[in-house]
């Protein structure tokens, strides 16, 4: 067994590759709060974190379960459920400024992760990504959708849109 090393364990979040700690101290030195967004099979989440010393507070949650109340009738886990779901982020902030923290995910452009980001901004969240990085218009709506399944997703997106903003004026 060797007496002197110098190898260091790393923190356990890191080990198990849920924290970039380098990526998390930039975010924090900016010192706006983080647009956190998460994805699943299933559902996209969002919220503003705010960092605390005893731990960061997350406040103005949604998720794409939400959209059921405001007469969302399709499956949550795609593009157009993303960008309602940050749009109703946007619509609860009371914030003007965010800066985006996708975690570990991959950049993809024109994700769910992107979609969502463009639905805050055009709630009037300003959160700093570059407008090539959004899905086109036709996915945010769902047509492409339409197209694979013939399945009319896009029938109620207005209605939902206009809920959203009909609560939060």
């Amino acid at each position: 067994m060797a007496e002197n090393t110098n190898f260091k364990v790393q923190h356990k979040r890191r080990r198990n590759q849920q924290t970039d700690y380098k990526q998390r101290l930039e975010l924090l030195k900016s010192g706006k709060p983080r647009a956190v967004v998460r994805t699943s099979n299933k559902h996209t989440k969002t919220h503003l974190s705010f960092y605390q010393e005893k731990g960061d507070e997350n406040a103005y949650f949604t998720s794409t379960e939400e959209l059921e109340g405001y007469g969302w009738k399709h499956h949550t886990g795609n593009i157009p459920a993303a960008y309602l779901a940050g749009f109703l982020m946007g619509a609860k902030a009371e914030e003007d400024e965010a800066i985006l923290d996708i975690g570990l995910q991959e950049y993809k452009q024109g994700s769910r992760v992107f979609a969502a980001v463009k639905g805050m901004k055009d709630a009037g969240l300003e959160v700093p990504a570059g407008e090539k990085a959004f899905p086109s218009e036709e996915r945010i709506r769902g047509q492409h959708i339409e197209e694979m399944t013939a399945e009319d997703v896009p029938d109620n997106f207005e209605e939902v849109k206009e809920t959203i903003i009909g609560d939060f004026e």
